[in-house]
């Protein structure tokens, strides 16, 4: 499985970029899965659904499954969070593994930059960091700088980073 990410400070529009870079590497063929990391608690589970009970009630996991989906729910329960390598071990395979955030993980990275948003280049200390997407020309930048909107390029960017290229289905869907 090939590990990509995109990082960058909260705001950047990394989510955005995301969801319009999935249905092109779709396109082009591949099977793609995402992991998305964040700060702040979440919860996918909704208080008076059975599979709430059996969390709030003490299972380490619960799955929910149904004929279009399953979910794996895991507690913590004061364990300590898992790393990005123990999160992908845990996936199923698929072509390109597209991770959102863990910025600090040495992975391969598309930095999201917006200048407007007066937050420090990540690449400038990051050497994970192998090009970055911006709304403004960096001169400065010493890695490949795409415009945020060019999602064709930074696909094409991705998989040729990822030696993945020459596997390019033309018209598959």
């Amino acid at each position: 499985m090939k590990v990509f990410g995109l990082a960058g400070w909260s705001g950047s529009g990394k989510t955005t970029l995301m969801v319009k870079l999935l249905p092109e590497l779709k396109a082009k063929g591949f099977s793609v899965s995402t992991i998305k990391h964040t700060h702040h608690s979440f919860d996918i589970d909704k208080p008076g659904k059975d599979s709430h009970a059996h969390r709030i009630a003490g299972a380490s996991e619960v799955m929910v499954s149904s004929a279009t989906r399953w979910a794996l729910l895991h507690e913590l329960r004061g364990e300590p969070e898992l790393d990005l390598n123990a999160l992908i071990a845990r996936m199923a395979p698929v072509d390109v593994l597209l991770v959102e955030g863990f910025k600090a993980y040495p992975h391969p990275k598309l930095e999201i930059h917006r200048p407007a948003l007066e937050k420090p280049l990540l690449c400038a200390i990051d050497p994970h960091v192998v090009a970055v997407a911006s709304d403004a020309a960096l001169p400065e930048v010493r890695v490949p700088v795409f415009a945020l909107d060019d999602v064709a390029g930074v696909a094409q960017f991705i998989l040729r980073f990822l030696g993945l290229e020459a596997r390019v289905r033309h018209g598959a869907a």
